[in-house]
């Protein structure tokens, strides 16, 4: 799947690689993640994606966001906007595909591999484009939950699956069940 010569750059979906991981039982070790793929490649970049919640005094995404940005990755992120939907529930809409699919289109002359961490239908477009400007591109998610994160036209464009849980012994830890260390905890929604 990899070539230990190929230039890589990795997208992570923030809150979709959250959802797939938290649907197995595990955590992320992002600098376990990190050392994984530059194991199988030249890492050029590792770009990560989440919006986040500008009013709140504390939010428990912070500490991971100031983490990457000090340890290797390129942080991209926006203001979200709280909302209550019909049914009474708090929600957050902080959507970063369009973040993610330009700065995937940008970098692609200089790379040879793309690997997306994210099952969203929505980067199909994006990966049917990498592939004609000579971009091979792997994707991250899960087939194994109930239901499946990953959409299945993303998973068939794609040049290779990379299933979540597989890479769990190399990237995982198990849950943290503090309060104060989550990430990614706050719903997003889409709409």
């Amino acid at each position: 799947m990899f070539y230990r010569d190929e230039r890589l750059a990795l997208f992570i979906d923030g809150a979709n690689l959250y959802a797939a991981a938290k649907a197995l039982g595990f955590d992320i070790d992002y600098k376990l993640l990190r050392t994984e793929f530059m194991r199988r490649g030249k890492l050029l970049r590792s770009f990560y994606y989440t919006a986040l919640l500008e009013n709140d005094d504390y939010s428990p995404i912070r500490p991971l966001v100031d983490w990457l940005n000090y340890n290797g990755f390129n942080m991209v992120t926006k203001p979200a906007k709280e909302f209550t939907d019909s049914m009474g529930r708090r929600k957050v809409k902080g959507n970063m595909d369009i973040e993610l699919a330009v700065d995937a289109m940008e970098l692609a002359p200089h790379v040879d591999h793309i690997v997306i961490f994210s099952g969203d239908g929505d980067y199909r477009p994006l990966v049917e484009s990498l592939q004609r400007q000579g971009v091979r591109v792997s994707v991250v998610s899960t087939i194994r939950s109930q239901p499946p994160m990953i959409a299945d036209e993303l998973r068939r464009q794609a040049d290779n699956f990379i299933e979540l849980e597989e890479l769990k012994e190399v990237i995982g830890r198990p849950p943290r069940h503090d309060a104060n260390l989550r990430t990614e905890e706050v719903e997003f929604s889409d709409d």
